[in-house]
């Protein structure tokens, strides 16, 4: 029957078996491509590919590791960058949903930004704030802010009119209102909607990082795919969909704890 469950532990068992099926196609694959060309860069080994870790975790001349220097320097930018957009959007599409002025100031200006592609204003960015992290942050909160800003707004437009009638009939403020019923009713769906917006920003970032970049796993990617380096630029993928991955179960995680009203009825 269609939409019907299954158990957690099967959940469990078919992603990990899932995941097991695609590093042996990976290892297949490579071995195959090997055989016809063994000193292929393309597809490297396991073995290949534990040498480029080895290269990244190394010292450089310079003392630095490479890993730890992208990481930083990307992870900083990604966190900056959504905090300042996922705090104007929280604002913006409270304010729209509570309030019909703002929302008709708002809602054209956001719909038409949202379909602006980040990455194709790249040199727009440039111009305006130059490369430095400004340009990242900023380039970060302007492809999350529009679409998380609208989703809040509908949210908020979902809001049960009970729960503010209730909440006005017991003498609460709309300060009040905004912040012990509209949010709190809100927060778990905020918590899905940023969810989603961490993908999109790590592409803008990365994107970015290609560009105009000197550190950060954006660059190095860029630089060693030149040099066909795949043994590292394929770690480095893998580290990118594990934070992302590990971020993404975070905020389940957080939302269960803080939201546990928030059941499978609200999904």
């Amino acid at each position: 029957m269609i939409c019907t469950p299954i158990a957690r532990r099967w959940h469990v068992v078919i992603g990990i078996c899932a995941v097991a099926g695609m590093l042996a196609a990976y290892t297949a694959l490579s071995y195959l491509q090997h055989v016809r060309n063994p000193e292929d860069t393309t597809m490297p080994t396991w073995s290949q590919m534990a040498d480029g870790m080895m290269k990244v975790t190394t010292p450089d001349r310079g003392g630095n590791r490479w890993i730890v220097v992208d990481a930083w320097a990307t992870a900083y930018r990604l966190v900056a960058g959504l905090a300042v957009g996922i705090f104007f959007a929280v604002v913006l599409g409270v304010l729209m949903g509570c309030f019909a002025t703002i929302e008709a100031i708002f809602i054209p200006p956001l719909s038409l930004l949202a379909k602006i592609p980040p990455t194709a204003a790249l040199a727009v960015f440039f111009v305006m704030v130059g490369t430095n992290t400004e340009m990242y942050v900023t380039m970060i909160a302007f492809g999350v802010l529009p679409v998380l800003a609208q989703a809040v707004y509908l949210a908020v437009k979902e809001v049960p009119e009970e729960l503010i009638h209730k909440g006005y009939t017991l003498g609460a403020s709309h300060a009040e209102i905004i912040w012990n019923v509209i949010l709190r009713f809100i927060f778990p769906k905020i918590l899905d909607n940023v969810r989603l917006q961490i993908g999109p920003a790590m592409v803008y970032l990365i994107a970015a990082e290609m560009m105009v970049g000197h550190e950060g796993f954006g660059y190095r990617v860029r630089l060693q795919s030149k040099l066909l380096n795949m043994n590292v630029v394929y770690p480095y993928l893998a580290v990118l969909a594990t934070v992302g991955y590990a971020v993404d179960h975070g905020l389940r995680f957080l939302q269960t704890r803080v939201c546990p009203w928030y059941g499978e009825e609200g999904r």
